[in-house]
Parts: C-alpha cells; sequence; structure tokens
C-alpha cells in the first residue's frame, strides 16, 4: 500500500468516526479549603462577594501594603472584566477592608 493510499485510507476512517474520539473526562480532587480571611471592619462582605470566584489565599498573595488606590483597581476589574456581580456599596466597603486588612 503506498503513503498516499494509506493516507487516503486514514483520512475516511477519520470522517466516518466524526473526526475526533471522545476522550474520557478528566477528575480532580481538590485538597480542602484552608484559607480564611483576615479579620477586620467588612470582612463579611469581602467573604461574601470575594471568596464565592478565588481563594482567600489569592489575596494574601498580592504585594502588602499597596493601599487604597491598589485595592480600588483590583475590585474594578474583579467587576468589570471577570464580571463579579458586587453591588457599588459593596464594592466600596471590600476595597476599604482590602487596604486595611491587607
Amino acid at each position: 500500500m503506498t503513503v498516499l493510499t494509506r493516507c487516503a485510507v486514514a483520512t475516511v476512517l477519520l470522517l466516518s468516526t466524526g473526526g475526533l474520539l471522545a476522550a474520557a473526562p478528566a477528575t480532580y480532587t481538590l485538597p480542602a479549603e484552608t484559607a480564611t480571611l483576615r479579620p477586620g471592619p467588612g470582612v463579611d462582605t469581602a467573604q461574601k462577594n470575594c471568596v464565592a470566584c478565588h481563594s482567600a489565599d489569592y489575596l494574601a498573595m498580592q504585594p502588602p501594603g499597596k493601599g487604597k488606590a491598589f485595592w480600588d483597581a483590583e475590585v474594578v476589574k474583579m467587576r468589570q472584566v471577570y464580571k463579579a456581580v458586587i453591588d457599588d456599596s459593596d464594592a466600596k466597603a471590600i476595597a476599604d477592608y482590602l487596604a486595611k486588612a491587607y
């Protein structure tokens, strides 16, 4: 069988099976969440909004002492880029909390 014939047979087989073979779904067991937000005024609002999408570790990994402008921008990014559903009043409370706690 020539290379061209083998390619033609492979193409027919590939097209007749729908083009792709279905892969088995992958499953992952994640470790238990152990991180918690630091205490302080506004922690409940941050817990309700922030940890719904990511771990508290994500906040702790940010550069320390960046201040209010940094956290205001982060909250804006979460709302506008990642489409986090956060009320205006909650956004302010979260940024205030993060600026003081982190």
